[in-house]
């Protein structure tokens, strides 16, 4: 952790000067200065006057959350093919989440994993080829560029009735695949 860059960070979040934050905690402004810059470390006893100063306490001034990953390529996917069909976890770890989008290719003639019925919500947007959407007894035809939308309340499954591989942007919640 760089202790002064976060001491500086937090100082200019609280739109303080040097020489205001140096008067609330009894310290020069070139003293501050330095230990913003790291080119002198200060006590634990005056690193705590500082963050109080600042708003904060010792304990929220060390915390630091672990980051999480918002961007992933496809490196970060994760593939599991079957003989009907590719699905292509498209976020790692995505069943710890509230929603899983996935990516499904569907080959010619076939379909994909049946879903039982269940309580959530799925969405789906056809990127290539064409499929049904089989819904109880119910058949809905969905070519690229063709979305649909469904609570879980019934089993279904996707049915490629075209000669190309089909691919499907496949998006539960919760978790499914």
């Amino acid at each position: 952790m760089d202790i002064g860059k976060k001491l500086k960070e937090l100082r200019r979040q609280n739109d303080l000067t040097l020489e205001d934050l140096a008067s609330r905690c009894e310290l020069t402004k070139g003293f501050l200065s330095q230990v913003e810059r790291n080119l002198t470390t200060p006590s634990i006893a005056t690193l705590q006057d500082i963050v109080e100063a600042l708003g904060t306490n010792l304990s929220e001034f060390f915390h630091e959350e672990e980051e999480k990953q918002i961007v992933f390529s496809t490196q970060d996917f994760f593939e599991d093919e079957q003989d009907e069909y590719k699905i292509e976890w498209v976020i790692p770890n995505a069943q710890k989440n509230e929603m899983e989008p996935i990516l499904l290719t569907l080959y010619p003639r076939c379909k994909s994993h049946e879903m039982t019925a269940h309580h959530g919500e799925e969405f789906g947007y056809v990127l290539k080829g064409s499929v049904t959407l089989v819904r109880g007894n119910r058949k809905y035809k969905l070519k690229a560029q063709e979305t649909f939308y469904l609570d879980g309340s019934k089993g279904h499954y996707l049915y490629n009735h075209g000669n190309v591989d089909a691919k499907v942007l496949w998006i539960t919640t919760p978790p499914m695949f």
